[in-house]
């Protein structure tokens, strides 16, 4: 039986950087989940005990995120795509999947990029991707913040509270609204913008990737969501080589508001469906 995700948080060290983590029982395959934000692994708790059923899972919050130490050189998706390869080295996940929502989304990219054939598979949608930038408020706005001295002296708890308020359908438990909270206050989401900021330089960068990553890509997001419109994940599903596009009925977290279909996807996904995804492609190159 897979115990609830919050009896067992625990911390490693991963390169001198202090990481939550969290860990299924052992199986194979092995698979890499990756924090959303502004909230944490605890996003993976409603779906945590069917993923668990299929795959060995490490959900980690990443340095800077949910309870995890910020590291200033980590708070970019492409320094964040090297510290993922370093997790899973970590973890001893030799070819592990990729869970990576929303900020993960580009990390997961740039990481694949990065060592082709080290992943068998990623997940990733509800992160910002698309050249130019089309997000909605409220993340655009503190992705061009030209300060962010008025999220510091605003606090990080009335921020989240106002992020999981739009919730639609999912009942967030007591155990994670306060994780969620707890993870960001003081200055903490403040300074977790500058990774975001990041992609007013690095998107471009990742653009020039995407036709060049060989590693199967599933792509889920939420058809009503207006803080990362589904045009970000159209705009990888055009791009990547090996890539399978869902947008299902669901706002931003779709991870939730959706949970059910999303484990579903992901499931169907893992079980065969990355391998359907290349074979698919090979078949309809030109001869």
């Amino acid at each position: 039986m897979v115990r609830p995700i919050a009896s067992e948080l625990a911390f490693r060290s991963i390169d001198g950087v202090s990481v939550r983590f969290v860990e299924s029982e052992l199986g194979r395959p092995d698979a890499l989940l990756l924090s959303p934000w502004p909230e944490s692994v605890m996003a993976y708790e409603s779906i945590w005990s069917r993923l668990a059923g299929s795959a060995h899972l490490v959900a980690i919050d990443l340095p800077g995120f949910g309870r995890s130490e910020r590291k200033e050189t980590l708070m970019s998706p492409r320094a964040m795509g090297d510290f993922i390869l370093r997790a899973a080295d970590a973890f001893d996940l030799e070819h592990p999947h990729i869970v990576g929502p929303d900020v993960g989304t580009a990390a997961a990219l740039f990481a694949a990029a990065a060592q082709p054939g080290r992943f068998l598979s990623l997940v990733v949608g509800t992160g910002g991707t698309a050249v130019p930038i089309q997000l909605g408020d409220p993340l655009r706005e503190w992705v061009f913040a030209p300060d962010l001295e008025p999220y510091r002296r605003l606090g990080g708890r009335p921020i989240v509270e106002r992020a999981i308020q739009t919730l639609e359908r999912h009942a967030i438990s007591d155990a994670a609204r306060e994780d969620y909270l707890a993870s960001y206050e003081g200055d903490r989401f403040a300074e977790s913008i500058r990774y975001v900021q990041a992609y007013r330089t690095e998107l471009e960068i990742l653009r020039d990737l995407l036709p060049h990553i060989t590693t199967p890509v599933q792509i889920i997001s939420g058809q009503r969501d207006a803080v990362v419109p589904p045009v970000n994940s159209e705009y990888l599903h055009e791009r990547l080589p090996h890539s399978e596009l869902h947008l299902v009925d669901s706002g931003h977290f779709v991870w939730e508001d959706a949970a059910h279909e999303y484990a579903a996807l992901v499931d169907a996904w893992w079980a065969g469906g990355y391998r359907q995804c290349v074979d698919t492609f090979v078949q309809w190159i030109p001869r």
